[in-house]
């Protein structure tokens, strides 16, 4: 039998959704397969759906599995089934391109029989792509700094969007930081959510300057956490919830509550052990927030003479915005 003919009969349907080379080993330390991944996003699919359901995809593949070459795809492979929903998504410069959408559980198991090992998710609906419908806080560590500082900043990034009458969920990113989600209210769009995210890193960074940064550029950030604003430019895509991450440990990025905070341990939220566990962020589509009390720290920082702050070297040159160039490397 040739190599064609076996992968074809080894193949099994799933959802509705052929499965080719099942036992390809995906993800080597425990040597979990793609049909193991397959059954994991079956298993999840109710708060996956629930948190990706009509939003647009980055696909992240890794042909060979965790560890090999990968590469991001956010157009669709010519040729797609039928039923396969797609919508036009843009980047930075304007280019357009067909991109999967999360309209069922199918959609997510094509994209992982081809080799999808990472889904990076749109803050906006297909059906509404004007509309940044989530604001995405996200926590990066910076060198030296280690988790219990991340679970501090997740705090008292908490704390102050209470303060502010905004409640905020949280999940592991499946790597080394936390995200923080708020569902918003359909009534702004990319540009204004950024500048929300602006104005939340700096008075983090006003409030806990030894904590917490807003600073853009790297040498300015110290051993702080840094507050990625950018994360929620117009045409980014975070990490999803309930999504796992290419790493050989199979680890997902996983809504936690505020009270597992305390205790995670995030490389050990595998789709070995995420199975089954009940869904924090539940109730996170039925209460939308404003963001407004942060657009008025965005004008109030404005009318103080604060200029924008950097956006990424990919992004035209924004009105109000500094000189792209790290302080270091500018003209005396």
């Amino acid at each position: 039998m040739s190599k064609t003919a076996a992968s074809d009969a080894a193949a099994t349907e799933v959802e509705g959704v052929v499965i080719t080379s099942p036992d390809k080993v995906f993800f080597p330390q425990r040597g979990e397969t793609k049909l193991d991944l397959v059954n994991y996003y079956v298993s999840v699919a109710e708060p996956l759906l629930r948190t990706m359901r009509g939003r647009p995809l980055l696909m992240e593949r890794y042909p060979e599995g965790a560890g090999g070459k990968s590469f991001f795809q956010k157009r669709v492979p010519k040729s797609p089934p039928d039923w396969l929903e797609t919508t036009t998504v843009s980047t930075p410069n304007g280019t357009t391109s067909e991109a999967l959408v999360a309209a069922d559980i199918r959609h997510v198991l094509w994209a992982v029989n081809i080799g999808c090992l990472g889904f990076h998710v749109w803050p906006v609906r297909a059906e509404r792509p004007e509309v940044t419908d989530e604001l995405r806080v996200d926590l990066d560590p910076s060198p030296g700094v280690d988790f219990p500082q991340l679970r501090e900043a997740a705090r008292l990034t908490r704390s102050l969007l209470a303060e502010l009458g905004i409640e905020a969920y949280v999940k592991t990113t499946g790597s080394r930081g936390l995200h923080l989600y708020v569902a918003l209210q359909p009534r702004w769009d990319g540009y204004q959510v950024r500048a929300a995210a602006v104005a939340l890193a700096r008075e983090l960074e006003r409030r806990h300057p030894e904590q917490i940064t807003a600073q853009w550029w790297k040498e300015e950030r110290g051993s702080r956490v840094f507050v990625d604003f950018n994360q929620n430019a117009p045409h980014k895509t975070v990490f999803g919830a309930w999504c796992v991450r290419p790493r050989v440990g199979a680890q997902v990025s996983t809504p936690i509550s505020w009270e597992e905070l305390a205790s995670v341990e995030p490389d050990r939220l595998t789709i070995a052990t995420v199975p089954g566990r009940p869904d924090p962020w539940e109730a996170m589509p039925e209460r939308p927030q404003s963001i407004e009390p942060l657009l008025e720290m965005s004008r109030r920082d404005l009318e103080n003479g604060l200029m924008d702050a950097p956006w990424p070297p990919v992004y035209p040159k924004m009105p109000n915005e500094p000189p792209r160039v790290a302080p270091s490397r500018a003209k005396k």
